[in-house]
């Protein structure tokens, strides 16, 4: 039987074991994570926690729903059993709430086409054959940039002020992004602290030989897998790879321990075309779009 457990109720001990073990285990299903980007959240757990889907929402005009937070990648239903049936899960959700907006991961898709099922696309690397593998995998753009790089001098420093880093997304991605307000900011402000106090993330800057920071990227890192939770580039200094040395760098240095490297990943074909040039490979995953909201309401959630 699948129940509906609010936060304050849940037997967090049981619930992070059930993510910590499951097949699909995420960083970002984790408690601590959800407590840090999700304004509110509950979980459906089958049994004794034999399976969970963690349940970000909100409230606007007096209706809850399940909404996608900022720096979460991945969500959906977690359990250690492969065999569990997902759909099941489904059902519960739509029962308790009448307007869902929620990513599931990589580790599942659906064999049939279901109405509510959005195909997306993520791109990820794998790191196992070592660098020098890796690195033969590089398309030819990808291996200019490096050389100009090279001849630019561009220095990688880790573990640099994460506030460098927002700064420098908010000077430019985030322009081009006004939906992240200031409270997302903050938000990612703390998730990259505690993410490095418990030594799950770190911070990499690239700068120019005039010690300007051009490119900073901040990496989450769970059991095999490195993930991209946030980068940018300076807009103004893009003329000599700074993006593909940054992310290089990140190569080079998380392949001695982990075997994937995963790129946040998107749908739009020329971020995507970008991350394949480093070798990667396309994953599918699918995203929840759900809307049973009485037409009025549908007409004021707009």
């Amino acid at each position: 039987m699948i129940q509906y457990i609010k936060r304050n109720d849940l037997e967090e001990k049981k619930y992070n074991s059930c993510i910590d073990k499951a097949v699909q285990s995420r960083i970002f299903a984790f408690s601590w994570y959800l407590d840090i980007v999700a304004d509110h959240w509950d979980v459906l757990v089958l049994g004794d926690y034999k399976a969970v889907m963690p349940i970000p929402w909100r409230k606007k005009f007096g209706i809850k729903y399940v909404y996608p937070p900022f720096w979460l990648l991945e969500l959906g239903v977690f359990s250690s059993d492969e065999t569990v049936d997902i759909n099941a899960f489904f059902n519960v959700l739509f029962d308790n709430f009448k307007a869902v907006e929620t990513r599931l991961n990589t580790d599942y898709s659906a064999q049939e086409s279901i109405h509510f099922l959005v195909a997306k696309q993520m791109q990820s690397l794998s790191m196992k054959e070592g660098y020098e593998t890796v690195f033969k995998g590089f398309r030819k753009d990808r291996r200019k940039d490096l050389r100009k790089a090279e001849n630019a001098f561009l220095i990688e420093k880790w573990n640099d002020n994460a506030e460098k880093l927002i700064s420098l997304f908010k000077e430019n991605v985030g322009l081009r992004t006004p939906n992240i307000v200031n409270k997302d900011y903050d938000i990612l402000r703390n998730l990259m602290q505690i993410c490095v106090e418990k030594g799950v993330g770190e911070v990499l800057s690239v700068y120019n030989k005039e010690n300007k920071l051009v490119a900073s990227g901040f990496f989450l890192k769970h059991k095999s897998v490195v993930t991209i939770l946030v980068s940018s580039t300076d807009f103004n200094h893009r003329k000599n790879g700074e993006n593909t040395f940054l992310i290089d760098r990140a190569i080079f240095k998380f392949q001695k321990n982990y075997h994937v490297f995963n790129f946040g990943g998107s749908s739009m074909k020329s971020i995507a075309n970008y991350f394949l040039s480093f070798g990667a490979q396309t994953q599918n995953y699918q995203q929840i779009t759900y809307n049973n909201l009485p037409f009025l309401v549908k007409l004021l959630k707009r």
